[in-house]
């Protein structure tokens, strides 16, 4: 055990210090993949939310109403709603199909009180477009004639998560709507439609698929990818696996609840939370933490509390065995329902 304040790297003496290259490596959920090489076809999220690849499998097997209710809406190609509170594992649960079933990475929407429809299927840059036509009109005023602007409309359109997750392919992306209970009270009516028909339409393009070679245009989708829209609609072939998830904080339109697959998730048990741990820091970590785990488990009976909150505050009194172990990890796991 750590003598009081041998763990720290800031101390708060006004005075530089070359401390920080003491610190631990960062916990699995915060380790970044910038200026490394990724894997082909890698998802570096779903790593930071599943922990090390095949552990969280391996230590914990969903219970059978939830494989029925995904497998269920996998079946009926129908949108799956997660409920529960937070860090029940609902944004998890998107993850862990889409590396069982080698869906790709995860599409993730996540939602926002501002968000619309069109945020979710595609953006198009009016601005930039405008400055480009000005500029290359002043050009060919010089030149001479050039090529027809609207060809290049496509080089402005970026596709949305829900609009790449409808892109046609011969296997479903996953799309992770997260959080719908965010949104304002007309997003999950303006869902519908998109989510029962699979298709929707770019105007943009659609007005002008005359003047477009063999009436198509190359955009990019949410991955950054160029991809060929033909005759100004997206349909998709092989309808995505939606997962729309929801804190409980609000009541969706019946019209949408009868489009879902209705999942409820229960908060972890000890062994689930165990299970957490340890696939994500280890068994030495999860042995030597059963104690907060029951005492997180305890308080989480009349608070509300997230999962990850536990595993911060295991990761921090594991890496740097401070002293006041469990004062630090209950100043770490406070309630998230505590009055303001």
């Amino acid at each position: 055990m750590s003598e009081p304040g041998e763990w720290l790297i800031y101390r708060g003496i006004g005075e530089p210090h070359d401390g920080v290259p003491q610190l631990p490596p960062p916990p699995p959920w915060r380790d970044f993949a910038g200026g490394r090489s990724a894997p082909v076809g890698g998802d570096e999220s779903a790593d930071r939310r599943l922990g090390i690849p095949g552990r969280i499998a391996e230590e914990h097997r969903p219970g059978a109403e939830e494989l029925e209710m995904i497998n269920a809406a996998l079946y009926l190609r129908r949108p799956l709603l997660v409920t529960g509170d937070p860090g029940a594992g609902k944004s998890t649960l998107a993850h862990s199909v889409a590396r069982e079933l080698e869906f790709g990475k995860v599409l993730r929407w996540p939602i926002v009180s501002r968000s619309t429809l069109l945020d979710g299927l595609y953006h198009y840059d009016a601005i930039a477009r405008l400055q480009d036509v000005q500029i290359d009109s002043h050009a060919s005023a010089d030149a001479g004639a050039g090529a027809d602007p609207a060809q290049n409309v496509g080089s402005y359109i970026r596709l949305g998560p829900l609009g790449t997750a409808l892109l046609p392919s011969d296997r479903p992306r996953v799309l992770l709507i997260d959080e719908l209970d965010k949104s304002d009270i007309d997003l999950p009516n303006d869902l519908l439609n998109v989510l029962e028909e699979g298709e929707f339409a770019i105007p943009e393009l659609e007005r002008i698929v005359d003047r477009l070679p063999d009436g198509e245009a190359d955009v990019l989708d949410h991955d950054g990818n160029k991809v060929r829209i033909k005759g100004g609609r997206v349909q998709c072939r092989a309808f995505p696996f939606v997962v729309l998830t929801s804190n409980g904080e609000r009541d969706f339109p019946a019209p949408l609840m009868r489009r879902c697959i209705h999942l409820e998730l229960d908060r972890p048990d000890h062994k689930r939370l165990a299970a957490f741990v340890k696939a994500h820091l280890g068994e030495e970590a999860a042995r030597s933490s059963e104690d907060l785990i029951a005492h997180f488990l305890d308080r989480s009976r009349s608070e509300l509390l997230a999962t990850d909150q536990l595993l911060n505050a295991i990761y921090l009194t594991h890496a740097a065995a401070p002293a006041g172990r469990d004062r630090l990890a209950d100043l770490l796991i406070q309630r998230l329902d505590r009055p303001r």
